[in-house]
């Protein structure tokens, strides 16, 4: 009579289960030890506590001087994923774990032994363990830190929400510094030409030159003049402002493009001053980090439950390994 898969999936369990039972005492004896082994190893571990803070990005980084400023560049708008992102890789970068590091002597208090030629790996692992940033599903960043200690636990992550700001700003500031002293070495450049030629457009104003508007004045008064002295004195003035009239219409011109052009580039200058030298807020706090009241892990119950269960999984799959080796010896 021929069996199904169904029958022979069946019996199959059959015989597990009676494997399992003939073997009960040798599979009892190693998960009894197991369990209590993992009770004890639970009971070794260092309890770690945890403290959350969480914030938001800001939607700007600048204060805009411009008429035309787009409403979603406000100061006051809340970042979006772009931001956010640029945030968590901000966060993960070794300029805020170089200073934690430092500030709070990470490499003394995760026990890691400086003249240990693999420091810098397990000083990078153990700092990965303990301080982690994740993206919440509300465009949030959440900064979680683990500590023996609770209270270094939340100075830890408050410390890291501070140097948001500080770092960002650095940041920034590698840019916005030489923007500003570009736009610095040019409005001083404008002003000093326009100061050059307005001293070149006083001295012909000191030998008589006058604007074209007051040129027509001299004919004018040429001919109204009564006496041979006044014809003379403004025929010397009309000779003069021919001879250096249209130099002085020329400088003229050229002043006033430097007016013109210092004028539009007042915005810009401005701009660039306020975002070299102003430290901007890049975050907004939602929640700051407390100090925990209870631990966070081990969790022990779970591991005392996962060490169980996975001593009788392997005390059973290695007995069935080693009866199957024993009859193929038999058989051999």
């Amino acid at each position: 009579m021929n069996t199904t898969p169904v029958d022979e999936l069946q019996k199959e369990r059959q015989n597990l289960l009676v494997f399992i039972w003939k073997k009960r005492k040798v599979i009892l004896i190693g998960t009894l030890i197991a369990c209590v082994a993992s009770i004890i190893i639970s009971l070794l571990l260092t309890p770690q506590y945890k403290s959350t803070a969480i914030v938001f990005p800001a939607a700007t980084s600048t204060v805009s001087f411009s008429e035309q400023r787009n409403a979603k560049a406000s100061s006051m708008d809340f970042g979006e994923e772009e931001q956010a992102e640029q945030l968590v890789q901000i966060l993960a970068s070794s300029r805020i774990r170089n200073r934690i590091v430092a500030q709070f002597d990470l490499m003394k208090h995760y026990k890691i032994d400086e003249s240990d030629p693999n420091k810098k790996y397990k000083l990078g692992k153990a700092y990965d363990d303990h301080i982690q940033y994740t993206r919440t599903r509300y465009g949030s960043i959440q900064i979680d830190v683990w500590d023996k200690d609770p209270v270094k636990a939340a100075e830890i992550a408050n410390t890291i929400v501070d140097l948001i700001d500080t770092v960002k700003n650095d940041m920034v500031r590698e840019r916005t510094i030489p923007a500003f002293e570009i736009n610095q070495r040019k409005k001083s450049q404008l002003e000093a030409e326009k100061e050059a030629l307005q001293m070149r457009m006083d001295s012909l104003s000191a030998i008589g030159v006058v604007p074209i508007e007051g040129r027509a004045n001299l004919y004018q008064a040429n001919v109204e003049s009564k006496n041979a002295e006044d014809k003379a004195f403004y025929k010397e003035r009309i000779a003069i402002n021919s001879k250096y009239g249209a130099t002085y219409d020329g400088l003229q011109m050229q002043r006033d493009e430097r007016i013109i052009k210092l004028t539009k580039f007042e915005d810009s200058y401005e701009q660039s001053e306020s975002d070299a030298h102003t430290n901007f807020t890049h975050k907004f706090i939602v929640e700051p980090a407390v100090v925990a009241d209870k631990k966070d892990k081990p969790k022990r119950m779970i591991v005392v439950l996962l060490a169980t269960i996975g001593a009788f999984v392997f005390m059973v799959f290695a007995l069935l390994i080693r009866d199957r080796i024993q009859e193929l010896k038999k058989i051999s």
